[in-house]
């Protein structure tokens, strides 16, 4: 369920960055989201939160202990480790379900049959798009991708799945290794992006561009969490980032990650209208009148021209 972790530690310890503490929220936050564990899920979770408990700082230890002390399924052993074990475990009682409410005709009808979207994304539009959604802030990226979600523009044609699975593993192993290049070479391959796009959605600093490119490709939420944690440090070390882009990444619809990719790849296309000069009404009239005047010019040059003089043998003489 979490694999990667003990490679992360070890990297950590290598490199003198000591991301230990970031690593035991995201390990807890990501066990409370499910309400109940397989004995293998529980075994791992117990294994590598009890070696992280013991070398956080005490801030970190008493976050987990608050959002472990609420969780009705907390391993007895990490719930002695973190004080837990005394505690009265009652479980938070829920509210009633509320029941649906029937739908007309009408309201099935409409479900039954969603709108296509029909209209493709232009150059000039997609490079618009693709420059206002890189030079906003993050609330405002969020309010794009909400429009696009139910717009209709149309989204460009799915990626094989063979070509995705091996995608997957090849983004996978480079995020592990905090390979960003060859991230970035396999991302522009699998997304038919130039190698400039590419760099750009990678190395964004907010996040957002790279969330929307694995989302169209499809990637899981989980896998998305550890490329987070492993690809870029910054991102990684950083937990408010990590929830809030994770939080992004399960809400965000793949219609509106899918209209952004074709946004991206019609801003790499030349624009071809500009090397044309405009048309206007009167152009052949123009036209006309440029041609001709240089053949009545000739003609006039011709007629006026003075005729050579003639001599007979007399004069000449």
């Amino acid at each position: 369920m979490f694999p990667g972790f003990d490679g992360l530690m070890t990297l950590s310890r290598r490199e003198g960055v000591d991301v230990r503490p970031t690593l035991l929220r995201v390990l807890t936050d990501l066990y409370v989201q499910t309400s109940s564990h397989t004995a293998d899920e529980e075994q791992q979770f117990v294994e590598l939160a009890s070696r992280l408990i013991e070398q956080v700082d005490d801030a970190t230890r008493a976050a987990v202990r608050g959002r472990l002390a609420i969780y009705p399924q907390t391993p007895t052993i990490i719930a002695e480790k973190l004080g837990l074990a005394n505690a009265t475990r009652r479980p938070v009682p829920l509210a009633r379900a509320i029941e649906p409410e029937p739908e007309t005709e009408s309201a099935a009808s409409t479900a039954s049959s969603p709108a296509v979207p029909t209209m493709s994304i232009q150059p000039d539009d997609a490079a618009q798009l693709s420059d206002m959604f890189f030079s906003a802030d993050s609330r405002e990226r969020t309010i794009i991708l909400d429009n696009l979600a139910t717009s209709p523009l149309k989204a460009p044609p799915t990626i094989p799945a063979s070509r995705i699975a091996r995608a997957m593993q090849i983004l996978e192993m480079a995020a592990f290794a905090s390979d960003i290049e060859n991230f970035i070479l396999e991302l522009g391959e699998a997304l038919v992006l130039p190698a400039r796009v590419a760099a750009r959605v990678v190395n964004d600093p907010g996040g957002e561009p790279l969330a929307c490119a694995l989302k169209a490709l499809g990637m899981t939420g989980e896998t998305f969490q550890r490329v987070l944690l492993f690809l870029n440090p910054e991102i990684g070390a950083s937990v408010n980032t990590v929830y809030r882009l994770s939080r992004l990444y399960d809400r965000l619809d793949q219609h509106a990650a899918l209209v952004l990719l074709a946004a991206w790849r019609g801003s790499a296309t030349p624009s071809t209208r500009a090397r044309h000069r405009p048309m206007l009404h009167d152009d052949d009239r123009h036209r006309a009148r440029a041609m001709g005047t240089p053949h009545r010019e000739t003609q006039r040059s011709t007629t006026e021209a003075p005729a050579p003089r003639q001599t007979d043998g007399k004069s000449a003489e």
